[in-house]
């Protein structure tokens, strides 16, 4: 089975589904009419139709099953921890949405699911950001860092790093020095949901500890800045690690060899 590196530098819509953006232009098989002479005119060309949305699902169907396995699978193994973390969110958020703690939790279990989410998240967005992204950016512009002018630079950092999630303390490597970089939309997701939660963790902590009473209503104030960001950052993660996306910029045999 021959592997097939695909080198298309195809835009990426958000993380939707890759549309092929070649136009087919096919010129009129003959002049109208059946004049001669300079009397006749050219038959103007047909307008350029653009491929169908529905091309890059057929493409797909040129894999096989083995192929389309390999392919997806990064988007397989990443969409099996995603869905802990939104079972665990959707808990949390659920109990504020409705005042009440699920019956199968003590208010310790309860508290403790939070505070395990933030850490598991933690875990897993470092992961991330250390080993995996650096290696998809080789190819893939979803993941890659743009360099920036020090000036745009320069006023970023002078922000402050406020609501749009850049630079935050603990996450935030590789922005100090020379040749700053914009982080792509992906990690600015890890920035915003992280900078959210030590708000949602401190409170839990100090519910533990007692020193105040856990409030449903407060909790969810310190949960739905961030969470909306959270579910579509799992969401839109893996679309990204697709097969109709990877088979784009990576071979059979490379997809073998990827760390997860």
């Amino acid at each position: 089975m021959a592997s097939e590196a695909a080198n298309t530098e195809a835009p990426v819509d958000g993380g939707d589904s890759v549309r092929n953006t070649e136009l087919d232009a096919k010129p009129s098989d003959h002049n109208s009419g059946s004049g001669s002479g300079s009397d006749s005119e050219p038959a103007p060309q047909a307008a350029p139709k653009a491929k169908p949305e529905s091309e890059s699902a057929s493409a797909l169907a040129s894999l096989t099953p083995e192929e389309f396995r390999i392919y997806n699978r990064l988007a397989d193994q990443m969409d099996y921890f995603h869905d802990h973390f939104r079972q665990m969110y959707t808990t949390l958020h659920m109990a504020c949405t409705t005042g009440r703690r699920p019956v199968n939790l003590t208010l310790k279990q309860f508290i403790d699911e939070g505070l395990r989410l933030a850490r598991y998240l933690e875990g897993h967005h470092s992961i991330e950001e250390t080993h995996l992204y650096p290696l998809l950016a080789r190819k893939m512009p979803e993941f890659r860092a743009s360099s920036t002018s020090h000036k745009s630079s320069s006023s970023s950092s002078s922000s402050g790093g406020g609501g749009g999630g850049g630079g935050s303390t603990a996450r935030g490597k590789g922005n100090s020095g020379k040749g700053k970089k914009e982080e792509c939309e992906l990690i600015r997701q890890h920035r915003i949901i992280h900078d959210g939660m030590e708000e949602m963790v401190e409170y839990l902590q100090r519910c533990r500890n007692r020193e105040c009473e856990l409030e449903l209503g407060v909790l969810k104030e310190k949960i739905e800045p961030w969470g909306a960001v959270l579910l579509r950052h799992l969401d839109q993660e893996v679309r990204d690690l697709g097969a109709d996306k990877m088979r784009r910029h990576w071979t059979l045999q490379e997809m073998k060899t990827f760390p997860i």
